[in-house]
């Protein structure tokens, strides 16, 4: 299964194709604003790296937060606008997920933590790759 992932929802810009959980191509810009103006191009790029068309892809997924609003809904749009357009399913992520998900060596519990500013955060528990608690 071919996947194009798009994450806006922190402080970067990323996109990324996976062929059955492989990584493929990734690009990854720091950014706290802008995300709007760099998503296409660097979806185009990885989708070039990757080395095959847009067709090729089976579906779509893209973080749904937390993380900034204005980056998710620039990230929704963009996946929502692309999976029309193929006729590709769009899948969401939670934000929290992806970055314990990033954590394949983990051994024991995993706190993924993401500022929520004012002194908060949000935050998820993981064991063994599954998580603790409500979504």
């Amino acid at each position: 299964m071919r996947l194009l992932v798009i994450d806006t929802a922190l402080g970067a810009c990323t996109a990324a194709v996976f062929q059955d959980g492989r990584p493929l191509a990734v690009r990854f810009e720091p950014m706290t604003k802008g995300h709007q103006e760099r998503l296409g191009g660097l979806v185009r790029d990885v989708m070039a790296e990757a080395g095959d068309g847009f067709d090729s892809l089976d579906r779509i997924g893209v973080t749904v937060g937390p993380g900034s609003f204005t980056g998710l809904r620039v990230g929704l749009a963009f996946a929502q606008g692309l999976g029309a357009a193929l006729d590709r399913p769009v899948v969401g992520i939670s934000a929290l997920d992806a970055l314990a998900a990033s954590l394949e060596e983990a051994t024991g519990p995993v706190a993924a933590l993401i500022d929520a500013r004012r002194g908060q955060v949000y935050a998820r528990l993981f064991t063994s790759g599954a998580a603790l608690g409500p979504d």
